[in-house]
């Protein structure tokens, strides 16, 4: 995972690691920074083969395709990626140019992520977002033009928004043959502008009925509704979040990024996060003196067994038993008390060859998870 930190404005719902540009962006000097973060990063992960990269923020976008393509070569060249390994990156449609999604492309973007949140103009001016729908649209349409495959995120439960408005956001969105679609309901998260100074929002059971409607219109039109906010064609799935949700390892680079990697020499199992420095001054300051990581731990082995259940039972498909056991080191024997008493309530199916969420247990992932608590 390579994270950009900076945006051209810092939408009012947004908690991400994410800073408005104030004095231009500093893509050479950043560039260079990843690079040195990547190789001081290299003996962890010696011998590892690279299924997936995905250039996350903040708005990648904002990178030009020279920086884009410089940094990508870096990568390759230090690292093996498999021949078919998927590289996504984030775009904003306020920063899409048809000249640099044809960089893009060149460089060895092969899946792109547009982030429209909504063709409503009154919507996303609600949600202070930089663009307008005639933009979305023109971004979309150039999107199609370069890459064969490519997600759109929508967000409903907007200020003011009713279940039809929501649902003609989903087919405008449809009519552009996406092979990916995330759609998140819109949550108050704290330290934001809309923590401070909240909308008005539609109440829970509105928003419930949003949910049901948008999942049954992308299920009537061939989407696979494979994870909580996430639904694909066929075989179009986010190889790189899949890993994700499958407690998979993952190294990330830049300001703010995290990762999760598994070390084990026969005798030790260690599964280590790390943080890299969250303020981009400081992230590059600390890179220069050779101390990428603000902070490093390694996940107690009491806690591995939520941490796995936390990710995976956002698939729909959940997992095969023995997955829990290879990315824990522990029998699923651990934890199958609790998984009967969830079985008991109707959250979970628990078989021999797959543990999944029930369609109950999915749309009340919180309480099931707390039931593993």
């Amino acid at each position: 995972y390579v994270h950009i930190p900076w945006c051209v404005q810092k939408c009012p719902y947004c908690d991400f690691n994410s800073h408005q540009i104030r004095e231009g962006l500093p893509e050479t000097e950043y560039v260079t920074a990843l690079v040195a973060d990547l190789e001081s990063a290299l003996p962890l992960i010696w011998g590892r083969k690279i299924g997936s990269i995905f250039f996350g923020g903040g708005t990648p976008s904002l990178l030009s395709g020279a920086g884009l393509d410089s940094l990508l070569t870096a990568i390759r060249t230090r690292l093996p990626l498999l021949p078919d390994a998927e590289v996504t990156l984030e775009a904003n449609p306020g920063t899409v140019e048809a000249g640099k999604f044809a960089a893009f492309r060149s460089a060895g973007v092969n899946r792109l992520s547009l982030g429209i949140q909504s063709f409503n103009p009154a919507h996303l001016q609600a949600l202070g977002r930089i663009h307008d729908d005639d933009e979305a649209r023109r971004a979309i349409e150039i999107a199609a033009r370069h890459f064969d495959n490519f997600n759109l995120d929508l967000m409903y439960g907007l200020p003011g928004q009713t279940l039809e408005q929501a649902l003609a956001d989903v087919e405008q969105a449809l009519a552009f043959a996406p092979t990916h679609l995330s759609c998140y309901q819109l949550i108050i998260e704290p330290n934001t502008a809309f923590a401070s100074t909240p909308p008005a929002l539609p109440e829970s059971d509105r928003c419930a009925d949003m949910q049901e409607e948008i999942e049954a219109r992308l299920a009537h039109n061939g989407f696979d509704h494979y994870e909580t906010s996430a639904f694909a064609r066929p075989n179009r799935q986010c190889r790189h979040n899949l890993n994700y949700w499958s407690f998979g390892d993952y190294l990330g680079i830049g300001a703010g990024a995290h990762s999760k990697l598994t070390l084990h020499d026969g005798r030790k199992w260690d599964v280590r996060r790390q943080m890299r420095w969250k303020q981009p001054k400081q992230y590059l300051t600390q890179i220069a003196a050779g101390l990428p990581l603000q902070d490093e731990f390694s996940v107690p082995p009491n806690d591995l067994p939520f941490e796995f259940m936390m990710n995976a039972l956002r698939l729909a498909d959940g997992f095969h038993p023995s997955l829990f056991e290879a990315r824990t080191a522990q029998p699923i024997s651990r934890i199958l008390p609790q998984l009967k008493a969830a079985e008991a309530e109707g959250l979970i199916d628990v078989g021999p060859e797959k543990i999944a969420p029930t369609a109950k247990g999915r749309r009340f992932l919180n309480v099931l998870l707390e039931k593993l608590l």
